[in-house]
């Protein structure tokens, strides 16, 4: 081979192999600057990186004039001419930032997403985060924010700051990315004494989920309670679900499941005993609580979670269907299942508010407005004698991929299925 040739080919080979490697990595001088460039030969382009250089905090290579620890000189594959991917660079360094076992790990951090908390190059806050205090977090968990300003009440370590409670890149130890297992967490500040168990009706609570009656965060009513209480936590009536505070199985319910809820809630057991259909949580061992909370909950009804999330642990096919739809019904939308279904008990199939389909969405549809096409019980479904023509001939109730929610994209496909003569 040419001599000249051999001495390229082996330089190409050689710059290649440099830019593969991760730039922290290279050692030396590997892009061959001249002496006391390094830093400094960037800064002739970028000259807005002297305000930078002049911030409290600077990133430790930025401050040494390594630039090429995390950015290529040359090209690169990534924005920013960032030698690798940014979760990659930072790990480099950065490798303790999620620890083995991590239980929850902030998204930002899953998502490479650094940069959305700290300034790669100089901030003027500590650990160079974009914005000091609460103000960084509540840039993404605004409805926090604008729920804890809202309340009268609130959490003095959430005033203080978020870190007092939640570890901001990963926890190993519980959900919520929390510093620990709740009640551990909560009895760092408040000691399970005397007064601690008389707030509680003498009842020993100290090792249960305090989150089960009091908001975290900020809440409207006294003693942080969630919005919605229940009426025997409200009155300082533990008893009354219950065994008494001074008995050998205090936190023992009297009675099991729906028997204990009936003693109160009578309507809706007479209307599960009395109805055609019966939703299977209501008759389930579990019973009341495989939907609402006990004490007390940030939702209505003590619902356990809102209403679409609840619904769709049970029915996640629905709930699926109407997010990949192009229309989508309202009330499934919205999470507002009971508009059309009954959450306990219908003598109606699918335990719908109203037997009658027509009947049911004319509550929110005039179907006369928009429609001259027959539709009710004496007009039969030329595809099934057994069946009427009735809003659901046409229609998808929880959302569909064509407009209007109908079956099929267009009129002319609806239409052919019914009326034969006119199909090409």
């Amino acid at each position: 081979m040419n001599t000249r040739v051999h001495r390229v080919a082996t330089a190409a080979a050689a710059i290649v192999l440099a830019a593969a490697l991760p730039v922290a990595a290279q050692t030396g001088n590997p892009y061959h600057l001249k002496p006391g460039a390094k830093g400094k030969a960037c800064l002739e382009c970028h000259t807005g990186f002297e305000k930078t250089l002049a911030q409290p905090f600077v990133h430790t290579p930025v401050k040494a004039g390594e630039c090429a620890d995390c950015h290529n000189p040359h090209t690169s594959d990534h924005g920013k001419l960032l030698a690798a991917s940014p979760e990659t660079i930072c790990s480099e360094c950065h490798s303790d930032i999620v620890p083995k076992g991590a239980s929850s790990v902030h998204q930002a951090v899953l998502e490479g997403g650094c940069v959305q908390c700290h300034d790669p190059h100089g901030s003027a806050n500590k650990n160079n985060l974009v914005e000091a205090g609460n103000a960084l977090c509540l840039t993404c968990h605004d409805d926090i924010g604008d729920a804890v300003k809202a309340a009268k009440f609130r959490h003095a370590p959430v005033e203080k700051s978020c870190l007092g409670c939640h570890d901001p890149h990963a926890s190993t130890s519980a959900a919520f990315l929390l510093k620990k297992e709740v009640p551990g967490l909560c009895l760092g500040c408040h000691t399970a004494d005397a007064a601690f168990t008389r707030q509680h009706q003498g009842y020993p609570v100290a090792k249960g989920d305090c989150t089960s009656c009091h908001d975290p965060h900020g809440s409207s009513r006294g003693a942080l309670l969630w919005a919605d209480v229940h009426k025997p936590v409200e009155t300082r009536m533990c008893a009354q679900c219950h065994e008494d505070a001074g008995s050998s199985e205090p936190l023992k319910l009297k009675r099991a499941g729906a028997d204990l809820c009936g003693g109160c809630h009578r309507d809706v057991v007479n209307e599960a005993s009395t109805s055609n259909q019966v939703h299977w949580p209501v008759v389930d061992r579990r019973a009341c609580l495989n939907c609402h909370n006990p004490h007390a909950s940030k939702f209505g009804t003590l619902l356990a979670a809102p209403m679409k999330t609840l619904c769709g642990r049970c029915h996640a096919d629905t709930i699926a269907r109407e997010e990949r739809s192009l229309a989508k019904h309202p009330p499934v939308q919205d999470g507002d299942c009971t508009t059309c279904h009954a959450p306990h008990a219908a003598d109606n199939a699918l335990l719908l508010v109203e037997a009658n389909t027509i009947e049911l969405c004319g509550t929110c549809h005039d179907w006369q407005m928009h429609s001259t096409h027959p539709i009710g019980a004496k007009v039969v479904d030329p595809r099934n004698p057994n069946l009427n023509l009735d809003c659901l001939s046409c229609h998808r109730n929880h959302g569909s991929e064509f407009k209007a929610f109908l079956n099929f994209d267009s009129k002319a496909d609806l239409c052919v299925q019914c009326h034969q003569q006119y199909k090409r």
